[in-house]
């Protein structure tokens, strides 16, 4: 095992799948000379050439067009958004025409297309910075949607993306960049399939469903939990569209309880579909009601001490996974 960042656990994902297949290829703002915002493409452009690592415009709604048409015809592109923010600028493309293409063009019609994008606060960027819109997206048929957590899965996940035939939304915490973790050294032959949640920590008492960087707080909070007595069972969901039901709901007809960990605003956020589908598939097995923890719906504050007070954090997941043991229905 070597252990990596986030950072170049992606670098390296994107480096073995460009040597590969001659049809992948980058694109997006600053992702060539000056190797991306957070410097995942970093060495790319000396390694593949313009003509693979392309610098575009600052024009979201153009370069996401000019791949999705690049996929159309037989490539795949990865693109780079600078900040998962920014995509709304090119929301019409991916809802509209990437993934629909093949309901309207037919099964022929493959987007293999990837849109790599940092999300999430925590780094004082503000509220323009700094939002988790997963959920949006999670409303789109025909949209792929991948969160990972750990540089191993980052690496493993951003290649099953790169070889799938549909449009995926990779989403990229910014907190994941820095994580280390361990990445097996012959993960270039290794590709994750997309659609499967894992359990990252076995429980008995409480299942806690996270993704992304909130995998992460819940891993330290289900040890806080243990030293309270408390035995959680943390569940990643690492992929929000297909989503792994049946991997959350046996979880939690077992454990008889369920808290559900979302970075993104409360209202209309995908707790609440993970929360409902529960409550559709298990409630006879539920010893308390469902819980979640999330932002509240409020734009994410630049200064540190509003953005920690607003972000779900190792102390609330613990807390209210502990009021779930006293909770009945």
């Amino acid at each position: 095992m070597r252990t990596l960042t986030g950072c170049e656990a992606l670098r390296e994902a994107l480096r073995e799948e460009m040597r590969r297949d001659k049809t992948v290829f980058c694109l997006g703002e600053d992702i060539g000379v000056y190797g991306g915002a957070f410097g995942v493409t970093r060495g790319l452009l000396d390694a593949f050439g313009p003509e693979r690592v392309l610098d575009t415009p600052i024009s979201e709604a153009g370069f996401t067009g000019v791949a999705i048409g690049a996929a159309l015809a037989g490539s795949r592109p990865v693109v780079e958004i600078m900040f998962m923010d920014f995509i709304l600028l090119a929301f019409d493309q991916l809802a509209n025409m990437a993934a629909k293409s093949r309901y309207v063009f037919g099964p022929h019609a493959a987007c293999p297309l990837v849109i790599r994008t940092p999300g999430g606060g925590g780094r004082g960027y503000g509220p323009t910075h700094s939002q988790s819109l997963e959920a949006l997206f999670a409303h789109i048929p025909g949209l792929k949607i991948v969160a990972p957590s750990t540089p191993a899965d980052a690496k493993t996940l951003l290649k099953a993306a790169i070889r799938d035939d549909n449009p995926v939304l990779f989403v990229e915490h910014k907190l994941l960049y820095s994580l280390r973790g361990e990445v097996p050294a012959r993960a270039s032959s290794r590709v994750e399939r997309l659609g499967k949640a894992r359990v990252v920590r076995k429980g008995r008492d409480v299942t806690i469903v996270a993704w992304s960087w909130m995998t992460e707080l819940a891993r330290r909070a289900a040890r806080d939990l243990a030293e309270a007595g408390v035995d959680a069972e943390v569940v990643d969901l690492r992929t929000l569209s297909p989503l792994d039901s049946e991997t959350v709901m046996t979880s939690v007809a077992r454990t008889g309880r369920l808290l559900i960990v979302e970075e993104g605003c409360r209202t209309g956020g995908f707790a609440a579909e993970i929360g409902f589908q529960a409550f559709e598939s298990v409630f006879d097995r539920l010893d308390a009601p469902i819980r979640r923890v999330t932002c509240p719906d409020v734009p994410i504050s630049a200064s540190p001490v509003l953005e920690q007070a607003a972000l779900p954090s190792q102390t609330a997941i613990a807390a209210a996974a502990a009021a779930l043991m006293t909770d009945e229905i």
